[in-house]
Formats: C-alpha cells, sequence, structure tokens
C-alpha cells in the first residue's frame, strides 16, 4: 500500500509540475509578443501551404507589421465599429453577444460567432483555427492572459497586423498597399470600412473588387463610425490623439 500511495504522490507532483511549467512557458510567450511581433501565425502557414498545393502563381504571404501610431486613427474604429463595439469596455468577453450567438446557432442554419477582437487576436495568434470545446478554453485562457498583459493597445495592434483581409493578404499595411496603393497611415474612412466590410470572410468578399453586399456594409460601417463620435471614441488606445472625425 505504501508503494502505491508513493507512486500515486508522484503521479501528482509530476501533474502539477507540468500544469506549472505550461503556465509560466504561456505567461513568457504572451509576456515575449507585448514587445515582439509575431513572426506569423499558424493561419498564414495555412494559406502559404494552401497556395503552394494550389500551384498559384503567387503562393507568398502579402504581411508587414506597422505600429499603430503608423495607422490612420480610421482603422482601428473602423474595426471596432465593425466587429466589436463594447472593445474597450469588456475585460476580453462579451457575454451577450456569446449568449445571443448560442442561441441562434441552436435553431440551426449558419453558424454565427460572438468573438470578440481579443478572442479572435488570441485564436490566430496562439492557436490553430477549429471547433472543439478544448480550443474555446484554450482560447478564453489566452484572451485573459494578453488582456492582462497587453492591454487594449497591444491587442488592437496585433489585430490590425495580423487580420486576413484578402488571399494571402494579412494586416492593414499590406491591404492598404495593395488595394489603395498608400500606406496604413494614410487609409481613410471609406477605405477603413471597406476594409472591415471583408473581415468575416476575405476570401469571400474582396476589397479590391467589392461586390454590392460588401459595399453595403461598408456604408453601414461607416455609418456606424460616426455615431460612435469617430476617433473620439477610441482616443485611449491612440497615442498622441488628435481629434479626425
Amino acid at each position: 500500500m505504501s508503494k502505491k500511495r508513493i507512486g500515486l504522490r508522484q503521479l501528482k507532483l509530476l501533474f502539477v509540475k507540468l500544469v506549472l511549467s505550461l503556465f509560466l512557458l504561456s505567461v513568457a510567450w504572451v509576456l515575449l509578443y507585448k514587445w515582439v511581433d509575431p513572426p506569423a501565425t499558424l493561419h498564414m502557414v495555412k494559406r502559404r501551404a494552401e497556395a503552394g498545393k494550389a500551384d498559384k502563381n503567387e503562393p507568398t504571404i502579402k504581411q508587414t507589421s506597422v505600429s499603430l501610431d503608423e495607422m490612420s486613427d480610421q482603422l482601428p474604429l473602423a474595426v471596432v465599429a465593425s466587429e466589436d463595439q463594447l472593445f474597450l469596455q469588456h475585460s476580453g468577453f462579451d457575454m451577450d453577444a456569446i449568449m445571443d450567438a448560442f442561441k441562434r446557432n441552436q435553431k440551426g442554419g449558419n453558424i454565427r460567432g460572438g468573438s470578440t477582437i481579443s478572442q479572435q487576436v488570441a485564436k490566430n495568434v496562439f492557436l490553430w483555427h477549429g471547433r472543439s470545446y478544448l480550443r474555446k478554453a484554450v482560447e478564453a485562457y489566452f484572451t485573459v492572459l494578453i488582456e492582462l498583459i497587453w492591454g487594449k493597445e497591444r491587442i488592437m495592434e496585433v489585430y490590425l497586423n495580423i487580420a486576413e483581409m484578402g488571399d494571402g493578404v494579412f494586416g492593414v499595411e499590406a491591404a492598404s498597399q495593395l488595394y489603395f496603393n498608400k500606406p496604413a497611415r494614410d487609409v481613410g474612412r471609406q477605405q477603413a470600412a471597406l476594409l472591415a466590410a471583408v473581415l468575416p470572410n476575405p476570401i469571400k468578399y474582396s476589397a479590391k473588387n467589392p461586390s454590392g453586399f460588401v459595399l453595403r456594409k461598408r456604408g453601414r460601417i461607416a455609418r456606424a463610425m460616426g455615431r460612435l463620435g469617430g476617433t473620439t471614441y477610441i482616443k485611449t488606445i491612440l497615442s498622441g490623439y488628435e481629434e479626425t472625425k
């Protein structure tokens, strides 16, 4: 019996050490990306592999990281207006949106998400794409970590640098250069709203050749940006803020 107890105690100790090691590793990972831009995400790697298999002419991923200061203020405002209007108020989760998505999904039809910008960053930077309770649980864990360690400004900066905005096009700098022939700092309200309009499905919807649906959505987003109060709404995450309604 004593040997069994010793073996069980050792097993418990090993489990505690493993959990503690994973916790410390995850915290160190998040801390690193507070200061260092993620070199790539699993989703980017997947898109690159898919492009290679499809034998595309330009299978490379287009992505250039820039700081929030090097982006037009209209860009964070556009994605907040489109994706997560409570971004500055919540602590990573919008429970009303999550419950609404759950109720809609219970009725069947197209699956709807209730993810905040923070949750999308946690998923895209640290995890794989997919639908499982395990992935959602780990996503929630990383969401809490980045909210605590990064803060809203860094979360928004990373989001705008890694969001997929076209086939093989990631981030607002690459998208602005490709679609508008200008850097992200010079993007105006309508162009920012257009980029935000394709975010749900940037493979199906195009900012370069927008459909009537995308153009109508752009208009709705642009109006929402105005209703929120323009860039005054997001001034807490803008350094050297100057109102540019």
